[in-house]
Parts: structure tokens; sequence; C-alpha cells
């Protein structure tokens, strides 16, 4: 397996400096952040736009020796996809991320939102692209029944499942033991931990401090996203993951507001300490 950062953790600053905080942590790579509205280091917004992000990224690869182990798009916009696609092409990124749509139990919401993976996937294929989605809080797929429903109705070869165990454990789901039901289709593995709320406490908020949507368990702010600091057993998903073969990226993804560059840093270290400290015991690293 092959640790890496998404960038969204360090959005307020450069690509240089994404890559080196992600790289003096000890990772083996970068998921590049296209995400719109967060100050993505992959900007898609006009052609100018994207050739200087690209530039920036080979530079920040030469120089820290990352490896571009994927990328997250989140939506699905069909002319986004092909911008972020043809820019993947040319930094050789082979996995693009997008999120699922629509609201959880909407009637009719996971077909819908297998029509546009399949047509998603369908625009990845032709330059070479592995397309992933996860199951997300409050979305039409958000467990892994409804995983399990999409995967059956994306027929797409270079369709794949990213498994985000604080999403599935938000699901009230334990992540180790929905793994195997899902394994033959995981392509990517999104990381983070979280803390389940106290069911007396007061309404839970969101990483940027909006009330939490009726439903929806918050994974928590950002410091607490790092793993080992929540309750999610990582140590039982790892173990899972070797179990069922899995070889592919593991990328830290911590949304949230802001962070200052030291706290960025914190956060992608004490993450990487505690994966890599499970991966070495477990004899994976």
């Amino acid at each position: 397996m092959k640790l890496g950062v998404n960038s969204v953790l360090f959005k307020p600053f450069s690509v240089m400096e994404a890559f080196k905080g992600i790289k003096q942590a000890g990772y083996d790579g970068v998921e590049l952040s296209a995400i719109p509205g967060m100050n993505p280091h992959l900007k898609l917004t006009d052609a100018e736009a994207t050739a200087q992000s690209i530039k920036d990224i080979k530079e920040a690869q030469a120089e820290t020796g990352l490896e571009l182990l994927s990328m997250e798009l989140a939506s699905q916009d069909p002319a986004l996809l092909r911008k972020a696609c043809a820019a993947a092409v040319e930094l050789g990124v082979p996995i693009i991320n997008v999120g699922p749509n629509g609201k959880t139990g909407e009637e009719g919401g996971v077909e819908f939102c297998a029509e546009t993976i399949r047509n998603s996937a369908a625009i990845c294929k032709a330059y070479g692209i592995t397309l992933c989605m996860k199951a997300h809080v409050g979305a039409s797929v958000y467990n892994t029944p409804t995983t399990q429903q999409l995967m059956s109705l994306v027929p797409n070869d270079n369709f794949g499942v990213d498994m985000d165990p604080s999403h599935i454990t938000r699901a009230g789901e334990n992540p180790a033991e929905a793994l195997p039901g899902i394994a033959y289709r995981v392509k990517h593995i999104h990381i983070r931990d979280c803390k389940l709320p106290d069911p007396n406490a007061e309404p839970p908020v969101m990483p940027d401090g909006r009330p939490a949507p009726k439903g929806v368990i918050p994974p928590g702010t950002p410091a607490e996203q790092a793993c080992g600091r929540g309750q999610i057993d990582l140590k039982g998903y790892f173990q899972a993951l070797i179990a069922v073969g899995y070889e592919g990226p593991v990328c830290l993804e911590v949304i949230g507001p802001d962070q200052t560059y030291d706290a960025a840093c914190a956060i992608a270290s004490e993450s990487f300490g505690y994966m890599n400290a499970i991966l070495k015991v477990l004899g994976n690293r």
C-alpha cells in the first residue's frame, strides 16, 4: 500500500509548500485536490490557470519525488471532468475520485447516481483513467448496501469504489466487516479518523462551524480527523485491507477550515506515524 495526502489539507498554501509538507511527513505520494471552491492545487477554471497548475505540480514533484497517486475532483460535471482527465493524462495521474449525488433515502437516488457514474466512467475511459466514487454521508450512496446496489448497476470496467472508513462508520457500520462485500471493486482509499458525537451533547457542527444537517454525523475538526484521534478501528481496517489483497493508494483526506501551515503539517505527520506504525506491525511496510 502507498500512503498519500489529499492536498486539500494544505489548501491555503502553494503547490510547492503542500508537496514539501507532505514529503517531510514521510508519505509516498499526493492526491491532487481539484475540488471546485476549495482553492484547488489543480485549477480547471480556464486553460491558462490549468497550464500554470500543471507546471507548478511538475516542479513540486521533481523537487520532492512524490508520486501522483490520484486526483479528487468531487464534481461529475462532464465538461469539468474532461478537463480533469486531460490534466491527469499530462501529469500521469491514474485515478480521479468523485462523489455521489442525491440525498439519502431519496426515491430512485441510487439509480440516478448509477446513470451519472456510468456516463462519467465512459468519459474517463476515453482518457485511460480509472474513476472512483465513495459512499458519502447524506448522499444517495451512503453505506455498504447502497454501494453494492450501485456496483450492480455500473458495469464499466474502469469504475472502482473509494472506500472511506469515516463515512462507513458514520453510517453505523464497521468498515473492516463491510470491506469484503465490496473489495473486488475497491481501487482507492480515502482515510481519516473521526470522533462520534455524544448523543447527549449539543447538536453537532460541521468542520467549518455550520450546524450539521439533520441526521448527518460530522467527522469533527481537522485535528480530530488525524488518524489515531478518533473512534475508528483503523488497525482492524488495515488488517481487512491486507486480508483482501488491496495494494492501491491510501490517501489522508481532511476536510474543514483553513489550517496554519504548522497545523496542516502536524495533522499529516501524526496521521502518517499512526498508519505507518500499524502497517509495519502488520508486515506491510
